[in-house]
């Protein structure tokens, strides 16, 4: 694709230290030209980007509108059951095509000159192309095979759609390895149902998100409810995997195998409340859902999808850039056509622990934004990302920043930076 922007160089908008990943300049947060950038080199470059899940279209001619970056983005079941992904922009003077967030027909009309498209992205209609009583009109010239919706590539993974503008991408399962596509296959075992959603605004660059999601550091000092009901703490066992190449992350822990830390019964830990306690305790019962007993998982994948499992419930978070300093997620919260009544009650049960006000997840809300207003005004600093050392890899604790280090390695690779 054509770069979106013609202002600086990325080299000359994005100085990072020569050592490595373990400081990340400042800027990278908030500079309006690196946010264009990226549009170019990692939304539209060689990544695979999740869209939503393939119920939310389930019957032929079904279609429901997401995004990739900044770009919007059709998803459309076809009528031989197929999925397609069109660039939301008509060809004739790029308004909305569809406007609306799910719907149902044979085509897509632009609401401004009904320009009439199918679903593969070709041109079927264009209203008075032949003028008024032999006046005006397109030109003779005019090919309507040389007008059409992008399409983009489209691959599915356990009901999960993703969509690639380039060609360099390698098809999915390779692009994501064994050991991610194993633990989605894992974690979505079932025929997947939607319980619900939330959308999200909060006021941060995207990439606050994307290393808040890796960033196993924080969970049990951030959030008071994983640390004083001992949901989630880095004294229980727990680790990092990533694939071969170290884009893609999963941190992990085991409820119910804390030891405990005199760091959590010092009392210094701000998040840990010894004066709180549940009425009702059912909240955070649970089924070992999974034989390798892991209770709390964070799976993300590069650029910008999180596979959540917390306790039991499961669910996909997609994260949308809004311009520099501001981004929106999506939570889907998912059951399966398989639970029983009684496990499905404790999914939608378990789904007040997540989500923009969730007892766990609510403080990350926030916290992205505490950063961009405490970097205003000093772009040249650079946070510090050493925790388990400097290198990225596959790590057997949580007390470590390899999965941040390895977000920006690969966003180092595809900025060539």
């Amino acid at each position: 694709m054509a770069q979106a922007v013609a202002t600086r160089a990325v080299r000359d908008l994005l100085h990072w230290n020569a050592t490595g990943v373990s400081r990340v300049p400042m800027q990278v947060y908030a500079d309006p030209g690196i946010y264009a950038w990226e549009q170019d080199l990692i939304f539209r470059g060689p990544t695979w980007n999740f869209l939503g899940l393939a119920i939310e279209a389930p019957n032929p001619n079904d279609h429901f509108t997401s995004v990739i970056g900044d770009t919007p983005i059709i998803v459309v079941r076809t009528k031989d059951g197929s999925i397609n992904a069109l660039v939301n922009r008509c060809a004739h003077k790029g308004a909305t095509v569809c406007y609306q967030p799910t719907g149902h027909g044979e085509t897509f009309t632009c609401p401004y000159h009904n320009w009439v498209y199918d679903h593969s992205g070709r041109l079927v209609s264009v209203a008075f192309e032949k003028g008024v009583q032999q006046l005006g009109g397109m030109p003779k010239q005019f090919d309507k095979a040389n007008h059409r919706l992008t399409r983009l590539r489209v691959e599915t993974i356990c009901g999960l759609i993703f969509a690639s503008f380039s060609e360099r991408a390698p098809p999915l399962e390779q692009y994501l390895g064994p050991v991610m596509t194993g633990h989605i296959r894992r974690t979505l075992h079932g025929t997947p149902k939607i319980l619900g959603r939330y959308r999200q605004m909060m006021q941060n660059n995207w990439k606050l998100y994307a290393e808040n999601a890796r960033d196993n550091y924080h969970p049990s000092l951030l959030h008071a409810f994983f640390a004083t009901f001992e949901l989630n703490r880095l004294s229980a066992e727990g680790g990092v995997r990533q694939d071969e190449a170290g884009w893609h992350h999963i941190v992990f822990a085991k409820r119910h195998t804390d030891q405990g830390h005199a760091e959590y019964e010092s009392g210094v830990i701000r998040a840990q409340k010894r004066e709180f306690g549940l009425a009702d305790p059912s909240l955070i019962d649970q089924w070992m859902e999974f034989d390798d007993q892991i209770t709390n998982s964070i799976q993300c994948l590069f650029p910008t999808f999180v596979l959540q499992q917390v306790l039991n419930s499961i669910g996909t978070r997609q994260i949308i850039p809004h311009g520099p300093e501001k981004s929106e997620l999506v939570w889907t919260l998912i059951g399966f056509e398989e639970d029983t009544e009684a496990q499905t009650y404790m999914r939608v049960k378990q789904s007040n622990l997540v989500g923009p006000a969730g007892l766990v997840s609510m403080e990350d809300g926030i916290i992205g934004n505490f950063v961009q207003r405490g970097i205003k005004g000093d772009l040249d600093a650079q946070a510090v990302v050493m925790m388990g050392g400097v290198d990225v890899g596959p790590a057997p604790t949580r007390a470590t920043e390899t999965s941040v280090r390895g977000f920006w390695r690969v966003y180092r690779e595809l900025m060539d930076v």
